[in-house]
């Protein structure tokens, strides 16, 4: 399996070739539909929450007697059958976060990226450097790489020049090599990746020791 390598420009100068036994085959459907159930889950506030009887203000007092009124038996004007009462079983905050194995984990980071190259959404450019922040040099990438809506450049130890002339790109968001998951990769349209920034994302997902 070949990439093309691209510069900033959009112009192939260069070429690498990828482990047919890593990035090959059909892509593990199932671990992927794993791996986004839990970052989903995990980026949920669960601040949802409601007032039960106990919580809500008033209704002390009987609202009148219990027997000889002809109306029906009520103990409390904060029962949930009142308007302005309780809820019963209404949502509550609680913690639903979970995490799969890092072998899952690292295992749907593969799949996720090995979908982008095999739908040619994965794109490695030679290098990215910046000497001071400056945005204009790298405003065409959107366009030379025909990007329409949120993607992301993923980069190994950028410098702090680069970080400043990037993060205003419209389109793009930062992602670090180290950091990156499945859920960042299948919710972009483009990846767009440093050299650098490949060899260490191969490191991951073998599961080398520097790459853990």
């Amino acid at each position: 399996m070949e990439l093309k390598i691209f510069n900033v420009a959009g112009q192939p100068v260069g070429q690498v070739s990828l482990e047919a036994q890593l990035w090959g085959g059909k892509v593990n459907t199932p671990v992927l539909l794993q791996a986004l159930a839990m970052y989903r889950t995990n980026v949920r506030a669960n601040t949802a929450s409601t007032k039960t009887r106990g919580h809500v203000s008033g209704g002390g007092k009987k609202p009148w007697k219990q027997k000889h009124t002809g109306r029906a038996r009520a103990g409390s004007i904060r029962s949930p059958l009142w308007r302005h009462g309780g809820i019963v079983f209404g949502p509550h905050p609680h913690a639903r976060y979970y995490r799969l194995p890092q072998t899952m984990r690292r295992k749907a980071l593969l799949e996720s990226l090995k979908g982008k190259v095999q739908d040619e959404e994965l794109v490695m450019l030679d290098r990215l450097a910046a000497d001071t922040p400056k945005t204009k040099p790298f405003a065409g990438l959107a366009k030379a790489f025909a990007v329409g809506r949120k993607s992301l450049i993923v980069l190994n130890e950028p410098s702090s020049a680069l970080v400043k002339s990037l993060r205003n790109l419209a389109g793009f968001e930062l992602r670090s090599a180290q950091n990156l998951n499945a859920f960042d990769v299948l919710n972009a349209q483009k990846i767009l990746v440093t050299k650098s920034a490949f060899e260490r994302l191969q490191e991951r997902v073998r599961g080398d020791a520097a790459g853990q």
